[in-house]
C-alpha cells in the first residue's frame, strides 16, 4: 500500500482543479511522480500578470493545446505549475495565489514554505458565488 500524498502543510493533498483539469498526470490533482520531471505540484489561480510572464519566459499557458488536451487558461483558472516556473515569477513580482491544501510537498524542494504562504488563497470549491 503507497502512502497517500501529502500536501505543504503536512495534510492529505487536497484537489486543485478540473475545470480545466489539471496536473501531470490530468487528475485534478497536483500529484507528482518520478516520470514528472518538472514538479507540476504548486496549486495556483492564476492571474493575468502570472500568465503574461509565463508567455515572456517561453511557457504560454494560454494559447490551446487540444493534442495535449490543453484547453488554454484565463486569470482566476486553478492550475498545477511546476515549482520552479511559480519561482521565478515569485521573484519577478508576478506570483499567482496558491492554494496550500492543494499544493504537494515536493514543491519545498524548490520553493521556501514562506514563499508560498505570502500567497496563500483560500478559493471554495464552488467559486460561482464570487463571480
Amino acid at each position: 500500500m503507497t502512502e497517500p500524498e501529502r500536501n505543504v502543510l503536512g495534510g492529505p493533498l487536497e484537489p486543485c482543479g478540473t475545470d480545466p483539469m489539471t496536473g501531470y498526470y490530468r487528475t485534478g490533482s497536483c500529484s507528482s511522480g518520478p516520470d514528472d520531471l518538472g514538479s507540476h505540484t504548486v496549486c495556483t489561480v492564476v492571474s493575468a500578470e502570472f500568465l503574461d510572464l509565463q508567455r515572456e519566459l517561453g511557457n504560454d499557458l494560454t494559447t490551446p493545446r487540444p493534442e495535449f488536451g490543453f484547453p488554454g487558461l484565463r486569470p482566476g483558472d486553478r492550475w498545477c505549475v511546476v515549482a520552479v516556473r511559480w519561482l521565478q515569477a515569485y521573484q519577478a513580482g508576478a506570483a499567482a495565489g496558491v492554494v496550500l491544501a492543494a499544493t504537494h510537498e515536493r514543491a519545498l524542494d524548490v520553493v521556501p514554505l514562506d514563499a508560498l504562504r505570502q500567497h496563500a488563497v483560500d478559493v471554495p470549491d464552488d467559486a460561482s458565488g464570487l463571480e
